[in-house]
């Protein structure tokens, strides 16, 4: 959550970090802010704005000149969207400044201490005493002011620290929150994603948890919070700064939707092996004894990640034959389960960064775990923290609900499903029929994006409705699951999704000609079943959308989408129903990329 950006040079820093703003701005919109200095400054310079970068942007005064400076944009967690409460935020003498992503679990504590010394507080959040702590600190150098703050603090954070008697630096931290620098030529950048660094530096530096970093204009060390200086080694980053542009397309998540069938050749290409009918996945770090040494397959992921999962879970049971099942990291986190060395744990997450999963990792190694990750983010800290893995390839994905990187995750699920299954029991025949499915699914989803203008329609119709019911059977249900999911989190309204077998235990009864139904129909050896769910809904005159390979008599209206495998299926199923969900969206005004109250990257508990 929140974004991050800082820069340290000798250009006007004032653009370019409200240019990083508005790259990190999909991380969190309810504020933003920016404080500069320079070697020449007589201190700090700070604005900040509730609402959008763009209403910060407004503030700025156009003499606001600087070399030095750190910003922000905010998803509001202590205290509500405000001026105050945006971040930076300085200390009372207005010397230090500091951004701040992540939670800090003890703040009530340390504010009731600092407050009973006589430090008046100006805002609600738990950031705030991260500047009083620096900024009370006896300590000669930054670095130790920073340090000294940092044992007082519980919880995580990506930080960025300023003072205006060290102009010549700035002093970021993290733990649990990402922190990555970006090397330049005699400038130095910080940010919290790597969209915000693109356009000026493809050299960078991942921090782990519990790293320092200090940056100057000509270099930057990094460094424990205990003091031992590390080794950082830049790395390239692969993704272009086009890729962050929405290319022509209205909004990102139109950009993104429509980026499905490249996205998904990408995950494919180069892993497919005709030979032996089966795949190459040597990121994995698992040979075939190990991987016959599997009996039971956990997924982890929340969100559109857990519903990938849970597709993915099925891929795993029907063609390796190995027990699996998903289930989201928060809760699996907290329940102090049972870990069994024989089973293979799945971690999934499009930023690699997700808390919630990111701490079910770190459990589950500390508990001698072998721990795969499934993520889109190259150099992430789940691909760091895991034994092996996949990157899904969906490229950037700058819109706050996912679309093709849940595409692509359930595509590296279906390779990591063949991949064991050829290394058990499934027969050659059955590897060339997947292989062959795999490669057809590119130009299907091409074929389902070329009758947007149809869903766009339907779309338009529905929009009025106040709730909606997804149901689907076995492979269905996931699917249903993330419809729902896209629905709400982009148009706002309410829809709930349930196995279609459970209708006529419960939910029937919210049946009627105002609560549509939008039923996953697909034609496979539940087909039948799905129908006689069809006729109960008509019974009750509710109104029916099927999403299936065929027209379906008793539906009101059909999405057809084009059959590939059985189990591959779920994959193409999904894709029209995130063209419903933003075509409804679109019709009711909302605003698609930032919908309200949510961020893109959940880095905080």
């Amino acid at each position: 959550m929140c974004g991050i950006v800082g820069y340290i040079g000798k250009r006007d820093v004032a653009p370019l970090l409200l240019e990083g703003l508005q790259r990190l701005e999909y991380r969190g919109y309810d504020s933003a802010g920016i404080v500069i200095t320079s070697p020449k400054a007589a201190g700090l310079r700070m604005v900040k704005a509730k609402g959008r970068v763009r209403d910060l942007e407004a503030r700025v005064p156009k003499r606001f000149a600087g070399t030095t400076g750190i910003a922000h944009t905010r998803w509001a967690t202590h205290g509500v969207p405000s001026d105050e409460n945006a971040h930076p935020h300085l200390d009372t003498e207005g010397k230090v400044a500091v951004v701040h992503n992540g939670i800090i679990d003890n703040a009530t504590e340390l504010r009731a201490r600092l407050s009973a010394d006589g430090i008046t507080f100006l805002s609600e959040t738990d950031t705030e005493v991260l500047v009083h702590l620096v900024a009370r600190s006896e300590a000669e150098t930054l670095e130790e002011k920073v340090r000294e703050a940092l044992r007082h603090v519980e919880g995580t954070y990506g930080l960025a620290v300023m003072h205006a008697d060290f102009s010549d630096r700035i002093v970021v931290a993290r733990n649990g929150s990402p922190v990555v620098l970006g090397i330049g030529e005699k400038e130095m950048f910080v940010a919290s994603d790597i969209a915000a660094l693109v356009s000026h530096t493809r050299q960078i530096v991942t921090l782990e948890d519990g790293e320092m970093a200090t940056l100057k204009a000509d270099d930057f060390r990094t460094y424990t919070t205990e003091g031992s200086r590390t080794t950082a080694t830049p790395t390239t980053v692969e993704w272009e700064a086009e890729s962050y542009d929405m290319g022509g397309h209205d909004t990102y998540m139109h950009k993104e939707i429509s980026e499905q069938a490249e996205a998904v050749d990408r995950v494919l290409r180069g892993r497919i092996d005709d030979r032996f009918s089966t795949v190459h996945l040597g990121g994995l770090n698992l040979d075939a004894r190990e991987a016959r040494g599997i009996r039971r397959v956990k997924i982890l992921g929340c969100g559109t990640s857990y519903h990938a999962g849970m597709i993915g879970a099925q891929l795993i049971e029907e063609l390796a034959r190995i027990p699996a099942d998903a289930e989201p990291a928060s809760e699996f986190r907290y329940r102090n389960p049972v870990v069994d060395p024989d089973t293979l744990y799945v971690a999934v997450s499009q930023s690699g960064e997700t808390y919630d999963v990111l701490a079910a990792v770190q459990e589950l190694k500390r508990k001698g775990a072998r721990v795969l990750g499934v993520v889109n983010v190259v150099g992430s800290a789940i691909a760091r923290e895991a034994d092996g893995g996949m990157y899904v390839h969906a490229g950037p994905e700058v819109c706050v609900v996912s679309t093709k990187c849940f595409t692509n995750t359930v595509v590296a699920f279906a390779l990591l499903a063949l991949h064991l299954g050829r290394i058990r029991d499934l027969s050659v025949a059955d590897g060339k029929r997947l292989i062959a499915g795999l490669r057809r699914l590119p130009g299907q989803i091409s074929e389902i994006l070329e009758g947007e203008a149809e869903i766009k329609k339907l779309a338009e119709e529905y929009a009025g409705a106040q709730s909606m019911m997804f149901i689907g059977r076995v492979r269905g249900y996931p699917v249903a699951l993330e419809a729902s999911l896209k629905l709400k989190e982009i148009s706002y309204i309410h829809a709930e999704a349930y196995p279609a077998s459970e209708l006529k235990h419960g939910p029937l009864a919210l049946i009627e000609p105002a609560l549509p139904t939008v039923a996953i129909v697909p034609d496979d050896d539940l087909l039948e079943k799905n129908r006689a769910a069809l006729e109960e809904i008509k019974a009750r005159s509710g109104r029916i959308l099927a999403v299936a390979h065929r027209e379906q008599e008793k539906a009101d209206h059909t999405i057809v989408v084009p059959k590939n495998e059985t189990e591959l299926d779920p994959i193409l199923l999904g894709i029209p129903l995130q063209l419903f969900a933003y075509h409804t969206a679109l019709a009711m005004g909302r605003d698609i990329d930032k919908p309200r109250n949510l961020a893109k990257s959940v880095t905080v508990e």
